[in-house]
């Protein structure tokens, strides 16, 4: 029978990914989940939430978990430890040749690796596919439905507006990794089809969402910027985001924190102590919806947006990779390496939960 083997088992993702891969949907697709960390108390309390319905396996490194998917070959592993620029190639090299493979990373560092390892995928003949999480997802869905009929798209901006509720105890690695790991990057956008540099937090821009509220963003360097590039093949592409600051003093200090982050001893340190804070990000909680907006602009200039509106963005991560992992145990997918949209399409977010529409 098939297995799904959730990595970070016990971390908030994989807690919420666990129960939609048991029940229903696994009676239905014969698959079996099994739960991977660290701890051996958090799995079996873990697994105790879901009525026992999955088997654990304790590792208590990153190595110790690549020999363990390595020797047993499982049908597809769902990676939730960060940072995943970190952890990634060592799980992709465990997973091929018998292996599917699928994060949840929003750093683009990670993303890139991942791609480069299309070929050896292709050879496998199995699928890796990264991002799959509402960060990607949610903007990527909705630059494939603004794009849908459109020749010669020119200009792209894509908008994160996540909404997370609070969630008590650490922040934990899986996220702050991928935000140290988005500020290593430093501010990036496409321009005339090349990578240039652009402030963290700028270009700001005051959205107004389809049920009237008012939010701001500005640039990130977030994975959502290389699946918008590669979901439309504009040349001029910028990602931005409603979770970062977007006052100067704040932006100057993080862009700072991010040149000093490339520095591996001071990314690590980052890391650990971003961590171990308690809390997590809530965006603006008087909010009731996750959204995604994308704008396109064709060289004819011919405009259309198209908006993406979810529940809350964690809950939303893990229904797209609880489908992911679904499709792929059951041979949906394809050989190579992908963006959730790139290899499943738009209608994926659906199957997850999210409304898309265009103006």
């Amino acid at each position: 029978m098939p297995e799904i083997w959730i990595l970070g088992a016990t971390g908030r993702v994989g807690r919420a990914v666990a129960p939609l891969l048991v029940g229903p949907r696994a009676a239905a697709s014969g698959l079996d989940v099994v739960l991977v960390g660290r701890n051996p108390e958090r799995l079996a309390g873990a697994a105790s939430v879901i009525g026992g319905a999955a088997r654990v396996l304790q590792a208590g490194s990153l190595t110790a978990t690549a020999e363990l998917i390595a020797r047993e070959q499982p049908s597809v592993v769902i990676n939730t430890i960060g940072p995943f620029a970190e952890t990634a190639m060592p799980i992709i090299d465990a997973c091929l040749p018998g292996s599917h493979y699928l994060d949840i990373t929003n750093e683009i560092l990670a993303m890139n690796a991942v791609f480069a390892r299309h070929d050896d995928a292709v050879t496998a003949g199995r699928s890796l596919v990264t991002a799959t999480g509402f960060g990607v997802l949610g903007v990527e869905a909705a630059v494939l439905k603004a794009c849908a009929g459109l020749e010669d798209i020119d200009t792209v901006r894509g908008d994160a507006m996540p909404l997370v509720a609070p969630e008590p105890g650490r922040m934990g690695e899986a996220l702050a990794g991928s935000i140290i790991g988005g500020l290593t990057a430093g501010g990036l956008r496409y321009a005339g089809g090349r990578l240039v540099r652009a402030g963290i937090g700028s270009r700001v821009e005051t959205i107004t969402t389809p049920d009237g509220t008012t939010i701001r963003t500005g640039s990130a360097p977030t994975g959502e910027l290389i699946a918008a590039q590669r979901a439309s093949g504009a040349p001029n592409v910028l990602a931005a985001t409603s979770l970062l600051p977007t006052g100067l003093p704040v932006r100057v200090a993080l862009t700072a924190i991010g040149v000093l982050a490339r520095i591996g001893w001071i990314r690590s340190t980052l890391v650990r102590r971003m961590a171990a804070m308690e809390g997590s990000l809530d965006s603006e909680a008087e909010r009731t919806s996750t959204w995604a907006r994308a704008r396109v602009r064709t060289t004819a200039g011919r405009e259309r947006t198209a908006w993406l509106r979810a529940g809350d963005a964690m809950d939303f991560t893990a229904a797209v990779t609880a489908e992911v992992a679904s499709r792929l145990a059951r041979g949906e997918g394809r050989p190579g390496a992908f963006t959730p949209g790139g290899l499943f399409g738009a209608e994926l977010a659906e199957a997850a939960g999210a409304e898309l529409s265009v103006d």
